[in-house]
């Protein structure tokens, strides 16, 4: 219980932050098969395979909904007041799960023919959407402010960064953060824990994206790791070579909009601390086996 507890709980501190997903954490610690095999058979499974996915799930959920919170109370604030160190550990959380990924999956990545095209598929994707929030000037996210399009947009990037959770790759926050609403949200759900609930209704189309995603992204991705994983294990590996582009215009997508991170405003001691805290889950994945 506890295991599998703790394992939910690295999985929501890396959901929480731009940069490695929860599914990367998975991935990293030995988990990821049986974290997707058991979503799927929830959805997807005979009787016997959703009990056993409900023991499971649940075990991780407590886990999971715990690191949530902590981190949701935790970023709000740091995000705004000290955006630069916390993009340069974001920075240090790719640049140590990278190898790592490359590393679990190096018979797959030696088949470079069959996998480049996507990987720049994925950067450039990931860049696209960046440029279009950084430098569009695209009107920011007001979630207490109701109307069609905001909707539409929630729940479109609601679907989009669940399916994120569940791929060793990019990470939902990033997603949040490429389209402009990562503070939005994580600002929404800290001011419904402290019982304020202006954004509710917001909140509420965002979690029916959520579920959306889990209901059919869930099987797609199944399959395309089953049918094409060559293909999407290297999209996802553009994806998060270009979340890089992403963490550093970050602070342009603030309410009070900052620099792109820079040399000058990046910080390599916080940079060392997302990377050891990549090593530490590698180091827990190995002590375990």
């Amino acid at each position: 219980m506890l295991k599998i507890a703790f394992n939910g709980f690295m999985m929501a501190l890396a959901d929480s932050v731009p940069g490695v997903s929860g599914g990367t954490v998975a991935f990293i610690m030995g988990f990821y098969d049986r974290f997707i095999s058991s979503i799927y058979d929830l959805l997807y499974g005979n009787i016997e395979h959703k009990k056993s996915a409900i023991c499971y799930l649940i075990k991780l959920a407590v886990g999971w909904i715990f690191g949530m919170l902590l981190a949701v109370i935790i970023l709000s604030s740091l995000f705004e007041k000290q955006i630069y160190q916390v993009s340069s550990l974001f920075i240090g959380f790719i640049l140590g799960s990278i190898p790592l990924i490359i590393n679990e999956e190096k018979d797959t990545f030696k088949q470079l023919k069959k996998g480049i095209l996507f990987c720049v598929l994925g950067i450039t994707v990931v860049a696209l959407i960046t440029f279009a929030n950084s430098y569009l000037h695209m009107q920011e996210m007001k979630m207490s402010q109701l109307s069609l399009s905001l909707f539409l947009k929630l729940f479109i990037v609601g679907m989009l960064a669940i399916s994120a959770m569940f791929l060793p790759g990019i990470s939902g926050s990033t997603i949040l953060l490429i389209f402009g609403a990562y503070i939005p949200v994580i600002t929404s759900i800290k001011e419904i824990i402290s019982l304020h609930f202006s954004a509710f209704g917001s909140l509420v189309v965002f979690g029916f994206g959520v579920l959306f995603g889990v209901f059919t992204v869930v099987k797609l991705i199944k399959y395309c790791l089953e049918k094409y994983k060559v293909q999407t294990l290297f999209m996802v590996l553009g994806m998060m070579i270009g979340s890089f582009y992403a963490i550093i215009m970050g602070p342009t997508t603030l309410a009070v909009k900052q620099l792109p991170l820079d040399l000058q405003h990046f910080h390599i001691i916080y940079a060392l601390i997302g990377l050891a805290l990549v090593l530490f889950m590698q180091f827990i994945k190995e002590r375990s086996e």
